[in-house]
């Protein structure tokens, strides 16, 4: 079976820990070639230093392990496969300012390479691709020409609004967290906002999109659900487009607790198909099918290392809706 060796453990991180128990532990797959056929992909994993609420690098995980298990079992040249995990905030690794993981030595003639998973700054992808093949998953290096496994995140978005739409909602925000790296999938998930916004002939209005904006303030998760009730008051915004769950299972609890329900006063959709935090309803949201990502990762990074002149390739990959709960037609007032 595939072997996965973990830097730092994932319960570090407060994310759904059966999960990471399901998709994170020690692998390594063993083929019938000999031990220098087999092929060691670094997985370099993008997560802040604070904790994570819900994530879902777990199940890219998962999806990695079962295709390595697959990839061994019908292709004879790979060999064996050995994937070796690391967990680094974005911020600790910019080359620009020197700081960068140590990254062990490959043998001589060693097949390496290495996935990525969340946003680096380019400059750190760049150094990674100089050394191994690389295939990023969730993010996009376009000018880098690395294959990356992607989610259709502008469609995705538009859909959102188009439900809320659909339920009377004509006057809608936008809320993403601020990160130390700001990736282009937020870039993406903000233009389907407001192609969303456009299709349906609504307004748009820079006041009620939170931590967006070039140069704009950067709201904490608090302040930012203070905006937003302030949005909802002064200008009549019922809803709120959230970048993330994470982001909007935590919008829920804080505008509760500045008195308003959700969604009974305010509705609320986030993006990825988690599954509730204790206590909360489930979101409407857009179900990502990560663990299919992981396994296009790995399928795309065994291709890469055994065909390494072949062109690069963006696959995007589609999301379902959630219905969810926290979504209603606005409160007449």
């Amino acid at each position: 079976m595939p072997l996965v060796n973990q830097k730092r453990p994932a319960s570090r991180y407060n994310i759904f820990r059966s999960a990471a128990s399901r998709c994170a532990t020690g692998i390594g797959l063993r083929g019938n070639s000999s031990r220098a056929d087999a092929l060691t992909i670094d997985v370099l994993i993008g997560i802040p230093g604070e904790n994570v609420m819900l994530a879902t690098f777990p199940y890219i995980l998962k999806g990695i392990r079962e295709r390595a298990e697959l990839e061994i079992r019908e292709r004879q040249e790979v060999g064996g496969i050995k994937i070796d995990v690391r967990y680094l905030a974005p911020g600790d690794f910019n080359p620009e300012t020197g700081r960068q993981p140590i990254f062990r030595n490959g043998h001589k003639g060693e097949r390496r390479g290495t996935i990525v998973i969340y946003p680096f700054a380019e400059s750190a992808v760049e150094m990674i691709s100089r050394r191994t093949p690389t295939v990023s998953v969730l993010e996009n290096y376009s000018s880098l020409g690395i294959d990356s496994i992607d989610t259709d995140d502008t469609t995705a978005i538009s859909e959102l609004v188009g439900r809320l739409y659909s339920l009377g909602h004509t006057r809608i925000g936008f809320l993403s967290w601020h990160y130390p790296v700001r990736g282009h999938w937020l870039e993406r998930r903000y233009s389907g906002y407001l192609r969303g916004l456009g299709a349906h002939g609504l307004k748009s209005s820079r006041e009620w999109a939170h931590n967006v904006h070039a140069g704009g303030p950067h709201l904490p998760p608090g302040e930012a659900a203070r905006a937003i009730a302030a949005n909802m008051r002064d200008s009549g915004v019922t809803a709120c487009v959230c970048a993330a769950d994470h982001q909007a299972y935590r919008l829920v609890q804080d505008l509760e607790a500045l008195g308003l329900r959700v969604p009974t006063d305010f509705s609320v959709t986030g993006f990825d198909g988690l599954e509730a935090p204790f206590g909360l309803p489930r979101a409407t949201s857009m179900r990502v099918p990560h663990e299919h990502i992981g396994s296009s990762a790995l399928t795309r990074m065994i291709n890469r290392v055994m065909y390494p002149s072949s062109l690069p390739r963006k696959i995007l990959v589609g999301a379902q809706l959630v219905p969810g709960e926290t979504t209603a037609p606005p409160r007449r007032r």
